[in-house]
C-alpha cells in the first residue's frame, strides 16, 4: 500500500474516532453535535454486480484497510451500542431509515479516504437470491459458514485479518448460515412492490407494531419481512447488533436505503412522520436530524 493511501487510512482513524463516533466540540453557536465530513462530491452507488473485478477488489481492499486500522470496529461498536442502549433511534422506530442513511454515509466516507474511487455497492436480494451468487465468492465476500460452527472459512474476511472485536458473544470469527437458519428464502420482487406501495412514511404507535407505513414494512416488523428477513437469511453475525461484523451488512443496508430513495421519489408529498420527530437530533450525531437526511441526492445517487 502506498504511503499516501496509508496516511489517508490513518487520518480516517483520527477523524472517525475524534469526530464521528465520539462527541466533537460543538460547532460555533450550535449546541452539541458532530462535525460532518465527506470524502468528496456525490458519487453513484451501483449494484455490486455492475462492478468490474478490479472495482470489487478495490472495495474489499478498502474494507480490509479500515479493519486493519481499527476504524471498522468503531462502526461495529456504534451499531452494537445503539442496538442495546439506543432506544428506537436505530431500529423499530421512525428514525430507522435516516439513522442508517447517516451510518452508511460515514462508512462510505471512511472507505473513500482510503480509496477515493470506492463507493458503496448494493445487493438487490430480489434478483440475486442464490448461495452460489458471485456475492459469496472467495474473491468477494466469501461463502457460507461451515456446518460444524457456522464459521466462514473462504474469502478475504477470515483468519487473523478479520478477528471480531465487538459483538454479542465472545466468538471472534465471522459466521453465516445462508438460508439454513431463521429464514429459508429472501424477499421477492412482488413483496417489494407491495411494501413500496405504501403511501405514508410511518404511523402510530411509531414502533414495530405500526400497521401502516413504508418504514415499518421495509424494516420488516410488519408485512413480508424485507430488511429483517435478509438479516435472518444470512444468519450468523447478521442476527444481532454486531451485524456490521459481516461486510454484507453494508450492501444490504445500501439496498434498503435505495428502496427508501425510490419510495421517496414516487411519493414526493409524503414527508417524514411523525412531523414532531423530523427535527429531533439523531444520536450519536448530535445536531443531525431526520430532516437533514431526507434528500440523499447531494451525497450520492443510485444507478
Amino acid at each position: 500500500m502506498t504511503p499516501t493511501v496509508l496516511a489517508a487510512a490513518r487520518a480516517a482513524v483520527d477523524d472517525l474516532r475524534g469526530a464521528r463516533l465520539v462527541p466533537a466540540p460543538p460547532p460555533s453557536g450550535r449546541p452539541g453535535g458532530y462535525r460532518e465530513r465527506t470524502a468528496g462530491p456525490a458519487g453513484q452507488r451501483v449494484a455490486y454486480t455492475a462492478l468490474s473485478p478490479a472495482r470489487r477488489k478495490a472495495f474489499v481492499a478498502a474494507v480490509l484497510e479500515l479493519k486493519r486500522t481499527g476504524v471498522y470496529d468503531e462502526f461495529v461498536r456504534t451499531h452494537v451500542e445503539f442496538s442495546r442502549h439506543g432506544g428506537r433511534a436505530a431500529h423499530s422506530g421512525p428514525s430507522f431509515l435516516p439513522w442508517h442513511r447517516r451510518f452508511l454515509l460515514d462508512f462510505e466516507s471512511a472507505l473513500r479516504r482510503v480509496d477515493p474511487a470506492v463507493t458503496l455497492p448494493y445487493w438487490d436480494w430480489t434478483t440475486d437470491r442464490e448461495t452460489s451468487s458471485p456475492l459469496w465468492s472467495p474473491e468477494f465476500l466469501g461463502g457460507d459458514g461451515r456446518a460444524s460452527d457456522d464459521r466462514v472459512v473462504t474469502g478475504p474476511f477470515t483468519g487473523s485479518q478479520w478477528r471480531l472485536r465487538y459483538g454479542t458473544d465472545d466468538r471472534t470469527y465471522l459466521r453465516r448460515t445462508l438460508g439454513r437458519g431463521r429464514a429459508k428464502r429472501l424477499p421477492t420482487a412482488g413483496e417489494q412492490r407491495a411494501v413500496l406501495g405504501e403511501t405514508v412514511y410511518d404511523a402510530a404507535p411509531w414502533n414495530g407494531s405500526s400497521a401502516r407505513g413504508v418504514r415499518n414494512r421495509l424494516e420488516g416488523w410488519r408485512g413480508p419481512g424485507m430488511h429483517n428477513q435478509v438479516h435472518n437469511w444470512v444468519g450468523g453475525n447478521m442476527l444481532n447488533g454486531g451485524s456490521p461484523n459481516d461486510p454484507v451488512f453494508w450492501l444490504h443496508h445500501c439496498n434498503v436505503d435505495r428502496l427508501w430513495a425510490r419510495w421517496q421519489a414516487a411519493n414526493p408529498g409524503a414527508g417524514y412522520l411523525p412531523v414532531s420527530g423530523a427535527d429531533e437530533p439523531l444520536r450519536p450525531w448530535g445536531d443531525d436530524t431526520p430532516r437533514d437526511l431526507l434528500d440523499h441526492r447531494r451525497h450520492y445517487t443510485y444507478a
